[in-house]
């Protein structure tokens, strides 16, 4: 990594995050092509046990170190709460905060979006040679899985927690499949969960993963603490990045692309910065209009979860392990031999499913846990327990990212939009009244105590959709405000080229043009793999022929 900074790069890469770092290590695997990441949050610390081991998840969560925290606008069907939008800020972005859980989403996510005109290219046969490329998992290959990419993934073993056994057993007494893969032949069902976690216990983020094999290239500089403030433009031609760092700013210019990469959330919001964007909300807030596309920030979508949990009746869950002198010594395991609790971020099982035959493949996911407390840590049960996180997983309700000042250190207005769809509150209905079923079957019997939440009193449609409006979070999976396509609400094309700008492309959670069924990291990280061919000009890997599962209006289980 150069010591000195050039005027000009090839490409300037926008945020070092779960896109940003797969495209610089690729990009720089040609020893001419010179590139610039920058990056608004600081380095990954590879001591600081946080952000480094599995089991310390929350902990990145809390405080702003590696989180921007940012806060949605007054959710309107959620009882107007200010709701969490948790986004990581350093290297590796949201995949050095997350909660590791390998799932690519299902097979007909991506055919789907393959239907929609002019991205044909994103049918599931062409991403998962992708998905693939990307992937180590520590089980070895096959037609799913690969065995020699940057990010490690590694497997549940038999001797994990006997309540992961014990809640896939119950799943499959009520009535659902199992599937020993949920990102292979079948992701309907119950079973284990992969994890982005390197063999000796460590968080597999795509600084580790990716960065460590490009950092030291010479044609790759990497600039943290560097916060963007707008894409500089000639006429409607990218030609660079001005950014500041320690106050002072800084313009790098471009020979060929900037590659925005923020996410979510801060994607939209430097494209509107930049000018690009609805023109009524630039002009209000006196910004040039760079190019009309009123895409920008729309279409926002996320995943929404419940945590339903319940008393263990037998000491068996891992609620010893917040006790301070346990904490000391599974530190020790995990930090000695890379081994232990902490080496696991403790979802090791869960499930997809449907919740009426109307729909084509799941809409309903689950992941279990041990352990009752809330995904960022607060709000523990004091007590052996465990919980099931139950969310919905294409829901009709859309958002929207609104930038609200020129000031590039201002957050920007966030609105999801929430259960705002009658769908919604079916799916949600339906899921905890499928929860409990899965609950009462004999598997769990001897584990199963009282429900603490949201307790056997909450049983109406009107008490279920109450306990959402009131304990509802995100699973922090913001995605779709830059969507792909082509029509009037399209922001980039299927190369993820800005329509109607030259030199400007967009990779990251935010093109996807509708949400998929599962976690986010393993997909964006094969849209930037497929992406980074197009712009190296390669031809496309070979597409896969390994059939999926299609469920052609079976019924949801067997009963």
């Amino acid at each position: 990594m150069p010591n000195t900074l050039k005027k000009e790069y090839d490409y300037i890469i926008i945020g070092a995050g779960s896109a940003g770092n797969v495209l610089a290590t690729r990009l720089t695997e040609d020893p001419n092509i010179s590139v610039l990441l920058l990056e608004a949050g600081g380095p990954d610390y590879r001591l600081d046990f946080r952000t480094q081991m599995p089991a310390a998840l929350a902990y990145p969560l809390q405080g702003t170190r590696y989180n921007w925290a940012y806060k949605t606008e007054p959710e309107p069907f959620m009882n107007n709460r200010r709701m969490d939008c948790g986004r990581g800020k350093g290297l590796g972005g949201s995949s050095l905060i997350n909660g590791m859980c390998y799932i690519r989403g299902n097979a007909m996510d991506y055919d789907n979006w393959a239907n929609i005109k002019g991205l044909e290219q994103w049918a599931y046969n062409n991403c998962l040679p992708y998905f693939k490329k990307s992937e180590t998992r520590d089980i070895g290959a096959n037609e799913y899985h690969g065995d020699s990419g940057p990010v490690r993934v590694t497997t549940p073993k038999l001797n994990n927690n006997v309540l992961f056994h014990a809640m896939v057993d119950a799943a499959v007494q009520a009535g659902f499949p199992r599937t020993d893969d949920l990102n292979g032949f079948q992701q309907e069902g119950f079973g284990p969960m992969d994890r982005t976690v390197t063999p000796n216990g460590r968080r597999s983020s795509t600084a580790r993963g990716y960065l460590d094999l490009s950092k030291n290239r010479n044609n790759l500089t990497i600039v943290t603490h560097a916060t963007t403030d707008t894409i500089l433009f000639s006429n409607k031609t990218a030609i660079g990045v001005k950014w500041i760092q320690n106050k002072k700013t800084h313009e790098t210019f471009v020979n060929r692309e900037v590659i925005l990469c923020a996410g979510a959330i801060a994607s939209p919001q430097i494209l509107q910065r930049s000018g690009i964007g609805p023109r009524k909300l630039l002009e209000e807030l006196d910004i040039h209009v760079v190019n009309q596309l009123p895409g920008v920030g729309q279409n926002l979508q996320d995943h929404l979860e419940l945590y339903l949990q319940f008393e263990c009746k037998k000491p068996v869950s891992i609620y010893p392990a917040t006790k301070w002198h346990r904490k000391l010594m599974i530190g020790a395991q995990w930090l000695f031999k890379g081994t232990g609790l902490g080496a696991s971020n403790q979802f090791e099982a869960g499930g997809f499913i449907r919740t009426h035959e109307e729909f084509e493949w799941p809409n309903i996911q689950y992941h279990f846990l041990p352990i009752a407390v809330n995904y960022n840590g607060s709000n523990p049960i004091n007590y052996h327990s465990f919980q099931a996180h139950m969310g919905s997983m294409r829901s009709p309700s859309r958002g929207r990212i609104q930038v609200k000042s020129k000031n590039p250190f201002d957050h920007p207005s966030i609105l999801f939009n929430y259960m705002s769809h009658e769908q919604d509150w079916k799916e949600f209905r339906a899921g905890i009244r499928i929860t409990r079923e899965i609950f009462k079957q004999p598997a769990l019997a001897p584990y199963v105590g009282k429900e603490i939440s949201p307790s056997i009193n909450v049983t109406t449609d009107n008490e279920l959709d109450n306990f959402v409006k009131q304990f509802g979070e995100t699973a922090y999976h913001p995605s779709c405000s830059n969507k792909m396509g082509y029509d009037d609400m399209s922001v980039v094309d299927a190369t993820g080229k800005v329509h109607e700008i030259e030199g400007i492309r967009v990779v990251d959670a935010s093109i996807m043009p509708e949400i998929i069924t599962g976690n986010l990291n393993a997909c964006t990280i094969m849209m930037a793999e497929k992406i980074a061919d197009i712009i190296m000009k390669k031809a496309p890997l070979p597409v896969s022929d390994a059939p999926y599962f299609k469920a052609n209006n079976t019924p949801i289980r067997n009963v």
